[in-house]
């Protein structure tokens, strides 16, 4: 793989400004709709050949989806929205990636904390930030792109990995994407895996719907989910996969993604944002001690009891802290 050019350079010695309540990332990173983004960013990380054979080899993802992800967006999360503790966030993270490592089907050695392959997964979490806000929000101009391009690169280095992956602007960034898109990423069993839906278990916040009506929507719910994450993908990745879109398919995201849009502005702030975040936007509006304990993960989203003391597992301490209820200026 070609060598990108450094980004930026910290001066030695001076350590990472954590980003803050100032960031476009604060802004759109921990809104709740970069969930509805979820199969797109994990399809779009296991197509990685590194990253994919990991999950096929280390992961248990698919035994437990809904407890996966929503365990996971807390760590994550904070390593934007923690603050003064966002760097050692950022180190408990990396940390959970140290034992995933192997030789895939191919006999191409792998491993998580390879720069390149944990910069494209945190490359699909900066792109993420940028559809919630271009397609399912306000809309950037190109002067904020490059600001949540420049703000991806403080985030990156809280990791504290080699910044040899990094472009080194935003559209040497667009460069490196797309070069990614045609190039790198395979169509592999992972990258199917998630997009195959079909008997996925009810998701938390339809809890209280009876088992028998959620089998009757599944369906419907799946091939709209596939559809809406296949029009995200960039057009070498929909080929790859042997998707089809057309011009109406175009229209018509466009106009949910609008739809999307107006009718969040509706919803409360104190309701926009997954718990971490609301925790640093407390914290930063005085409403929450500046060293109160983490919010974490509920106990239900726990890995199963056998996975628990493997060290590739965020466990949320028990009993969980409650996540904060103050009241946010809109």
């Amino acid at each position: 793989m070609k060598q990108q050019p450094h980004a930026r350079h910290v001066p030695v010695g001076r350590p990472t400004e954590p980003l803050g309540p100032g960031s476009l990332t604060w802004k759109f990173f921990g809104d709740w709709r970069g969930v509805l983004l979820a199969p797109w960013a994990g399809a779009m990380q296991n197509m990685h050949p590194g990253l994919g054979a990991g999950v096929a080899e280390h992961s248990r993802f698919f035994e437990e989806r809904w407890e996966r992800l929503f365990r996971s967006l807390y760590p994550i999360g904070g390593v934007v929205y923690d603050g003064p503790c966002a760097a050692a966030t950022a180190r408990q993270v990396r940390g959970y990636h140290d034992t995933i490592k192997g030789v895939d089907r191919h006999g191409r050695p792998y491993h998580a904390l390879d720069p390149d392959t944990f910069y494209w997964a945190h490359s699909t979490f900066f792109m993420l930030t940028l559809l919630v806000a271009d397609r399912f929000g306000p809309g950037l101009s190109e002067d904020e792109k490059r600001q949540l391009f420049d703000e991806h690169v403080r985030w990156w280095r809280l990791y504290g990995m080699s910044m040899r992956p990094v472009p080194e602007s935003w559209p040497a960034f667009q460069a490196y994407w797309d070069r990614m898109a045609r190039e790198v990423l395979e169509d592999n069993q992972p990258t199917r895996d998630v997009l195959d839906i079909r008997f996925i278990a009810r998701p938390p916040a339809l809890s209280w719907l009876p088992h028998p009506v959620w089998r009757v929507l599944r369906g419907p719910q799946a091939r709209f989910t596939v559809w809406f994450t296949v029009g995200l993908f960039p057009a070498p990745v929909r080929e790859r996969l042997g998707h089809r879109w057309t011009v109406r398919d175009e229209r018509r995201l466009r106009l949910l993604g609008r739809l999307v849009h107006h009718v969040w502005r509706f919803v409360p702030f104190r309701y926009r944002y997954h718990p971490r975040a609301r925790a640093g936007w407390a914290r930063e509006a005085g409403l929450r001690a500046a060293d109160a304990p983490q919010v974490e993960s509920p106990v239900r989203n726990s890995p199963p009891p056998e996975e628990r003391d493997s060290p590739k597992h965020y466990v949320p301490p028990s009993p969980p802290e409650s996540p904060s209820r103050a009241r946010f200026p809109v």
